[in-house]
């Protein structure tokens, strides 16, 4: 089995957090994969960036998720082990582009009461919880 590892952010701005929706309709954070001589949290900040155009600055170390998939749909294809570190960032401005180069069709800040309600992914969802929780405590 193959294995990837990938950082992201769960940014912040006011009471808001960044969110990016997908071509097939799926809101997910920004992220993407650890490049050759790079930090975690250098990769979780670029990843932000291309994929928003946000500026984010890390307060602190959320935690890891892991899981599995299929790499295309056909009997060739293999599974792969991801990792994804995430990091709780802010930013100074709700400013965002999504990048449509990699499938996703908006990017926009959205309310925290709102913004479980709309992930699909569970454990995206557990590292917004975490999240949320870090910002209660500061």
């Amino acid at each position: 089995m193959k294995t990837e590892v990938s950082a992201g952010g769960v940014v912040v701005f006011g009471n808001t957090i960044l969110l990016l929706k997908k071509y097939n309709g799926d809101w997910v954070l920004p992220k993407g994969r650890i490049e050759i001589g790079e930090k975690l949290p250098e990769t979780a900040l670029r990843e932000v960036y291309e994929e928003t155009k946000v500026k984010g600055v890390i307060i602190e170390y959320i935690g890891e998720v892991h899981y599995s998939f299929q790499n295309g749909r056909d009997e060739d294809s293999e599974m792969i082990y991801k990792t994804v570190h995430w990091y709780l960032m802010q930013t100074k401005n709700m400013q965002c582009a999504p990048l449509n180069k990699e499938g996703f069709v908006e990017a926009k800040f959205v309310h925290i009461d709102r913004v479980l309600k709309i992930m699909k992914y569970s454990d995206e969802k557990k590292i917004i919880r975490k999240a949320l929780e870090l910002m209660k405590e500061e």
